[in-house]
Order: C-alpha cells, then sequence, then structure tokens
C-alpha cells in the first residue's frame, strides 16, 4: 500500500499534465464549449468562444500596440522576454463560481508597454484583441496602469500552454477571468471604452471580483 501510495504521488503530476493536455485540445475542437465544463486537476476550466484557435509559437506570434499612441510597436516573444518581468501571485475566479488559489502568473506589465508607445493625451481606454479572431477585451486607461494588470508569458511557472491562452495572454488580478483574455494580438489605445465579447452579452464592463455581476465573491486583492 505504502507502494502504491508513493506511485501515486510521483506520478500524479504527469498525470494531470496529460489530463490538461487532452482536455485542452478537446475544448480547442468542441464548437458544443461541453467540454468547459469539466475541471482539470488544476482547477481550470477550459473556455473558447470560436470553434478552433490557430497556434502562434516562436516564428508566427505578435503583440502589436496602436491607436492613439505616439510610437506604435510589434513585440515578438524574444522581444517581450526582454522587458522587465514582473510576477503576481492571486487567486483566480470566474464569475461561473470556479475559484483557483494562488496562481502564478508573470509578464510584462501593461503599463510599461503603455509608457513605451506614448499614450496621447485624448486617450481613455484600452482594447484587446486576439488570434482567435473573435474575442475581444477593454479596460479604462487607469485600470490598465496597474501594477497588477500584465501581458503574461508564463502561468504557474511554466511557459502558458495553447489552452491556457498562450503564448501571451492578459492577466487582470483584481477583476473576474473574463478579462484577462487569451491569445492575445493587439493593444490599442482608444478614446472611449468599447464593451468586449462578454460585456456585449450582458456583463459587466467593469468586472471588480465581489463587486460586479451581482456576486459578492471574496475579492482577489
Amino acid at each position: 500500500m505504502l507502494g502504491l501510495g508513493a506511485g501515486g504521488l510521483v506520478a500524479a503530476p504527469y498525470v494531470q499534465r496529460g489530463m490538461e493536455a487532452f482536455l485542452g485540445a478537446a475544448a480547442d475542437k468542441d464548437p458544443t464549449g461541453l467540454t468547459g465544463l469539466l475541471p482539470n486537476g488544476g482547477g481550470f476550466r477550459y473556455y473558447s468562444v470560436a470553434s478552433s484557435v490557430p497556434r502562434r509559437g516562436e516564428g508566427d506570434y505578435r503583440l502589436t500596440v496602436d491607436g492613439l499612441v505616439e510610437r506604435p510597436a510589434t513585440y515578438g516573444l524574444d522581444a517581450l522576454r526582454a522587458l522587465p518581468q514582473t510576477r503576481v501571485v492571486r487567486d483566480v475566479q470566474c464569475v461561473t463560481g470556479w475559484r483557483v488559489p494562488a496562481t502564478a502568473f508573470s509578464g510584462v506589465r501593461l503599463s510599461l508597454l503603455l509608457d513605451a508607445a506614448g499614450v496621447r493625451p485624448e486617450a481613455r481606454a484600452i482594447r484587446f484583441t486576439c488570434f482567435d479572431g473573435t474575442y475581444s477585451e477593454s479596460l479604462t486607461l487607469p485600470q490598465a496602469r496597474r501594477n497588477d494588470v500584465l501581458v503574461c508569458l508564463r502561468m504557474q511557472d511554466e511557459p502558458v500552454s495553447h489552452a491556457h491562452g498562450g503564448p501571451v495572454r492578459l492577466y487582470v488580478a483584481p477583476m473576474y477571468f473574463y478579462k484577462s483574455a487569451k491569445w492575445i494580438s493587439g493593444i490599442t489605445v482608444t478614446s472611449e471604452v468599447r464593451p468586449g465579447y462578454w460585456e456585449e452579452r450582458g456583463y459587466d464592463v467593469d468586472a471588480w471580483v465581489g463587486r460586479s455581476n451581482g456576486r459578492d465573491d471574496t475579492p482577489t486583492v
């Protein structure tokens, strides 16, 4: 029995990674969305509003920063990795109710990219677009400049997987997880907030955990 228990402890991480890979791949090809109801060993559920999402990697991933800025820019993965990195450990709270405690995210502060681009005085908000071709999100400029809003390259101290929105995703620590857009490819500075995919379908634009969407979850900050 002791041997079986020890074997289970050794095998558990490999089984969990295998389940995550399987469920992530299945969700990527599941137009019904039913795989999103299945939690994996890490407590996450996989959601995508597109029937399939192309993969991006070292050779073809690009993140553009444009709109109301003085210096539009395009970043590849190496350029993002070369910038100062910030690590944040917070709970992940989904508006549907599930929560994953103490999850590590690492990447570039969004405020750093905005400062490098030179935001124009008339700017008020940010619009995020994604290479799934469907999803979008938004933040006000003050929200985007928070120190706990990251353009993430790592999640749970590993590179962000495709299923989790990699190679680069957004993480907005104090808001419900739908604000943390996966597969981001565009950061556009705008003169006003443009509601994102779920906001157009009734979700709150300002998605503070415990203070929006009719929920009273414990805040993540």
